[in-house]
């Protein structure tokens, strides 16, 4: 697999970007969250021709980790929606930002007096922070370790990089509407996944921590196409030289692309780079 530092190996093969920034969930991963061999290469073709590859996610460094370690993944990723700048390959954190828990439970009020009771999770800050889950909250997905909660109170108990909502009935889409329109000044929302909206500091993006991650490596937004497939993908894309969204995106997403690649199962991210490889 390829490290996010850009190496340099004599190769004539020429790249026209200096950064690859992809998403994970529904972009480099497969529905099985495998990364296909054909991809694989590719990213590993583009990293031979001197460009870096940086995973930019919404998933917290705990939900992140071990698949960079299982792709053998050592560069710099950006996580938490770009909460945290993560190092893979020393296993550290860079920067890390938390949401202000008093501008969020007002938030979370104001949302709830407008749409009514939500279901809550909440993910903790750090290395290590656990993904907190409040009763009845939908998780996607059995694979990701969680921890229980039976009083909503506990998700308030230590710093947080963010709060997950959902709603008994409202559609994501329709959640994140109601609350951007109620709440919009005090906190950032963000659609992340069919079921998943997302509470984050006010501000904070993909572009936020991708800026600071190609900062590090002394590359700019010129340098950098990016994939992805959701609406937390559009800041990224509107900071990013080009944007290219899976066939499996989000239309929001589809919307704003420069082009639409083949879904994530179809190997979306490797035909582009293979084109652009020549």
């Amino acid at each position: 697999m390829t490290n996010g530092a850009a190496e340099s190996t004599g190769s004539t093969v020429s790249f026209p970007y200096k950064l690859v920034a992809t998403d994970l969930d529904g972009t480099l991963l497969r529905s099985d969250e495998t990364v296909s061999e054909r991809t694989r290469e590719a990213l590993a073709a583009v990293t031979a021709a001197g460009a870096a590859h940086i995973v930019v996610t919404g998933r917290a460094v705990p939900w992140t980790r071990h698949i960079l370690d299982d792709l053998g993944y050592e560069g710099l990723a950006v996580c938490g929606q770009g909460a945290q700048v993560y190092d893979a390959g020393e296993h550290r954190l860079l920067t890390a930002v938390t949401l202000d828990r008093q501008l969020a439970g007002l938030a979370l009020a104001k949302i709830e007096a407008e749409v009514g009771p939500l279901l809550l999770a909440a993910s903790r800050a750090g290395l290590d922070g656990e993904i907190l889950v409040g009763p009845g909250y939908r998780m996607m997905g059995g694979s990701l370790a969680v921890v229980p909660i039976k009083d909503a109170a506990d998700l308030w108990s230590a710093p947080l990089n963010k709060l997950y909502i959902q709603h008994p009935t409202l559609s994501a889409d329709e959640l994140a509407e109601a609350a951007t329109r109620v709440a919009g000044g005090l906190v950032g929302v963000m659609m992340a996944g069919a079921d998943i909206v997302e509470l984050l500091p006010l501000g904070l993006s993909k572009a936020t921590g991708l800026s600071i991650a190609a900062r590090r490596l002394g590359m700019k937004a010129a340098d950098t196409i990016a994939f992805g497939d959701m609406p937390n993908d559009i800041p990224m894309f509107g900071w990013a030289a080009h944007g290219v969204a899976m066939a499996n995106a989000h239309d929001d997403l589809k919307a704003i692309a420069d082009e639409v690649t083949s879904s994530n199962d179809e190997d979306g991210i490797a035909v582009v780079l293979e084109r652009l490889l020549g």
